[in-house]
Parts: C-alpha cells; structure tokens; sequence
C-alpha cells in the first residue's frame, strides 16, 4: 500500500496542477474578453478617430493590468476611418500570455488570446469637427 501511494501521489500532484493551469488559462482569456469590452465601450465614448484609438488601447491595457494579465505583446486593433455617430465599432484585442506563470508546471511557450468586441457610438454624441456638443 505505501509503494501504491509513493507511486500515486505524484501523479496527482500534476494532475492538479495541470487542472490549475488550464483553469488560469480560461480566466486570462475571459479577461481579455472583458477587456475587449472596455476598450471599444472607450472608443465609442471619444470624440475624434485619433482620441478613439488611444483611449481603446489605453484601456485594455488597463483592464488587463489591473486583471493580472501579463501579455508578453499586446495589440489593440480599432480601425475608425469613419467614425460618426450611430456607426458601429469594432475593437480587437490580442494578448500574448506567457505559459510560465499559468502554473508551476514550468510549461515553456506562450499562448495568444484574441478577443472581437462591438459597440454603437451614440447617435446624439458631438464631434470634434462638427461643431456640436
């Protein structure tokens, strides 16, 4: 029986882990999610293309820093060319998470997460060059 558990006892230990790790894993990428979420809610609320896709890649930073999410690259994609009001927007976030730090499972490499969010920029919002409010 001792020589069982010896032999046993491992094996879970990395089970568990593993299960550790692959939980972490689905958390990081709903936090992505949520911060692709963020970001194009901050776009929607600026009022030039230029302030929209500053605020959109100033937020999802934010989100996932304050999540705990280390990306090893991170990359906002908000293309506005013709941002006006009623239009539609689309954010994309793409994180390069780290595996390491998942678990102390040592697991070399990275894994991307990649998260589409949209939003409609308020019909009744000013502009910058319109002259309204």
């Amino acid at each position: 029986m001792a020589t069982e558990l010896t032999l046993l006892v491992p094996v879970l230990i990395v089970l568990l882990l593993f299960v550790v790790f692959c939980g972490r894993l689905a958390e990081a990428r709903l936090r992505v999610d949520d911060a692709a979420h963020q970001a194009v809610r901050a776009a929607t609320l600026a009022r030039s293309s230029s302030q929209a896709s500053s605020n959109a890649h100033a937020t999802a930073q934010a989100a996932l820093s304050q999540a705990g999410v280390r990306c090893q690259h991170l990359d906002v994609s908000a293309p506005l060319a013709r941002m006006q009001p009623g239009s539609t927007v689309t954010v994309t976030v793409t994180c390069d998470i780290g595996l390491s730090d998942l678990a102390m499972l040592g697991i070399p490499g990275s894994t991307t997460a990649e998260s589409t969010a949209s939003s409609v920029v308020d019909q009744w919002r000013g502009t910058d060059s319109g002259g309204g409010t």
